[in-house]
């Protein structure tokens, strides 16, 4: 551990006009690459603009994701970033980042899980409990937004599904409707 901040607390990143990033910790100018490599090793950092004291954390995260698609590390197709842009404005803006959060941490979960099963032999299907953790947990965020029915009268399969569609996509027009 470096002499500049506590066990626990963050590493402070400052960032000058100059582009140029500096890690308070270590006294060193850094990449975004640098920083790319703190994200993968689970090292904890704060990024501050230099002049202003604001915390640029979350414009600096997504420049290196924007730079590590733009260097053909791509990893999120069009149609997800299609979605994505397409959420910004409208009624399910203040839902998607705790969806997303809790879908990375079920995503991070499952890895895990699935790691450990093939390091043991895989002596049972983890990727039927990954389907059924998952199918959960899209239910659960359904019936957040939508009236579930009667517990008697559950269709199930494809009409379940295409149920969950079209109401899905009424719940979308009147939240969209509620925005104007």
């Amino acid at each position: 551990m470096a002499k500049n901040r506590k066990e626990g607390d963050p590493i402070i990143v400052k960032k000058y006009a100059n582009r140029r990033l500096y890690n308070t910790d270590t006294s060193s100018y850094i990449t975004l690459d640098d920083l790319a490599e703190m994200v993968r090793s689970n090292t904890d950092f704060e990024v501050f603009d230099a002049k202003s004291g604001d915390d640029i954390t979350h414009s600096i995260l997504t420049q290196i994701i924007v730079e590590q698609e733009a260097s053909g590390k791509q990893m999120l197709p069009v149609s997800f970033l299609r979605d994505l842009i397409s959420m910004y404005g409208n009624s399910m803006q203040n839902m998607m980042p705790s969806y997303l959060e809790a879908s990375m941490a079920n995503f991070r979960q499952n890895r895990e899980e699935l790691t450990k099963a093939f390091k043991s032999g895989i002596s049972n299907n983890p990727l039927a409990k990954i389907h059924e953790t998952n199918m959960a947990m899209m239910r659960a965020a359904t019936e957040a937004f939508i009236p579930s029915k009667d517990d008697a009268q559950e269709d199930t399969g494809e009409d379940e599904l295409a149920a969950l569609r079209t109401q899905m996509a009424e719940m979308q027009k009147k939240l969209d409707a509620l925005d104007k």
